[in-house]
């Protein structure tokens, strides 16, 4: 077993990590319609989820996700130590209203659009500090939810920037345990907060950007490793936008990420052909591709390693009505077919 150790000021190594035990995503009508609609477990065409609100629905997804999440293991909410869950909704809603019947002890949190990378930290740390034999890191966003909170409501048809992103309506659940076979949680790297002014809230990819750059250098410089370490670098519905801008704060410090960086927000939707603008967004972003696409693309063998940083804008529409700027967060970890990693 590997000792555990603070690799820096940001970066812990784990001393046994965490293996993913089971994972699932649940997703809507355009999710089914892009180029990861086979990679979902379950897809719904009503955009209800058969209930009479879109925050009810919200909820619905991340009760299908765990259910789906446990049944897939073999397991059983009672096994579950503790489940970690946020989501976008003021008060998260979303995960309260969606896990009150599920008697599992619960840690809401709130990372914005980095929730997923969040809930896997505190997880994997509880695990490996020996308080938890298993847990469950999960959230969600939806697409009519977060435009009601965070710009206009749905029937006033306001038209969409260049630069604007379409929230995902979508939730993922990884479930972690002590023993397992794998791949396994290795290493994390909580994120600083980085606020470089961006004031406009159609253009979060430029608001996280600094904050992924500011995550992944921090990551590469306390580890001693490099982009090439990795098979796949994936940083959490940045879009077109933040993507590129990423790629270029990183060449200016003399690293190519381009052969095996990219995007959750370039992932989950046909940008072209789906219309979808700079990309996906929101909380579900990044967890649909996570336990969709990559635990799974993990367990197959394409990847050995995967660097997984999801970002969020710590942002409120009071804040935005008050004019300030966009803080942005990311947070990385490591997923590894070998528990060395």
């Amino acid at each position: 077993m590997m000792p555990t150790q603070r690799m820096g000021a940001q970066t812990v190594a784990l001393r046994d990590p965490p293996s993913v035990l089971s994972y699932a995503c649940v997703g809507g009508k355009f999710e089914k319609q892009g180029p990861l609609g086979n990679c979902f477990d379950l897809l719904e065409e009503d955009s209800f989820f058969g209930e009479k609100t879109w925050e009810k629905a919200e909820s619905a997804m991340q009760k299908k996700a765990l259910n789906k999440a446990l049944e897939k293991g073999g397991l059983t909410a009672g096994q579950l130590n503790y489940v970690c869950a946020g989501d976008l909704l003021n008060q998260c809603i979303g995960s309260a209203f969606g896990l009150r019947e599920a008697e599992i002890p619960f840690l809401g949190l709130y990372g914005a659009c980095s929730t997923m990378g969040e809930g896997l930290s505190l997880a994997a740390m509880l695990i490996d500090g020996g308080f938890a034999g298993m847990a469950a890191a999960m959230t969600s966003s939806h697409f009519c939810t977060a435009e009601r909170q965070y710009r206009m409501p749905m029937p006033y048809g306001n038209q969409r920037t260049p630069t604007a992103q379409w929230t995902a309506t979508a939730a993922g659940c990884t479930i972690l345990g002590a023993h397992g076979p794998g791949p396994y949680l290795t290493h994390i790297t909580t994120g600083k907060i980085v606020d470089k002014g961006i004031t406009d809230a159609n253009n979060m990819g430029a608001a996280m950007a600094p904050a992924a750059y500011d995550t992944l250098s921090a990551f590469f410089r306390e580890t001693g490793t490099g982009p090439r370490d990795y098979d796949l670098i994936l940083t959490g519905d940045l879009g077109v936008l933040g993507h590129s801008i990423v790629l270029d704060f990183f060449r200016r410090d003399g690293l190519d990420l381009a052969g095996n960086y990219q995007d959750c927000g370039l992932l989950l939707y046909d940008r072209e052909g789906q219309d979808m603008h700079a990309g996906a967004s929101g909380c579900g972003c990044s967890a649909a591709v996570l336990n969709g696409y990559v635990l799974p693309g993990l367990r197959e063998g394409r990847w050995r390693k995967v660097l997984f940083a999801p970002t969020g804008a710590l942002l409120s529409p009071t804040s935005s009505f008050q004019g300030e700027s966009i803080p942005g967060i990311c947070h990385a970890v490591v997923f590894s077919n070998h528990k060395e990693g």
